[in-house]
């Protein structure tokens, strides 16, 4: 089998489990998103949000479960 499939079945795999996830404990999440150094700016005519923490959180996780991946397979 090829190696990109591999990768494109667990990726697939992995979004279905974070979408089940999400869908029947979405409440217990409304921490993410509003992480000290995530930028909020509100005006009247403008809203300006960038999640900084939350994009490097993400980061850090998906980097260790890759890492996971490749030493496991």
């Amino acid at each position: 089998m090829n190696i990109i499939a591999k990768y494109l079945i667990v990726i697939g795999i992995v979004l279905i489990l974070v979408g089940i996830l999400l869908y029947f404990n979405g409440d217990k999440f409304s921490w993410f998103g509003n992480l000290p150094g995530d930028i909020k700016i509100e005006k009247e005519n403008f809203k300006l949000y960038f999640p900084i923490t939350s994009m490097i959180l993400i980061s850090v996780v998906l980097s260790f479960f890759l890492y996971l991946f490749r030493k496991l397979f």
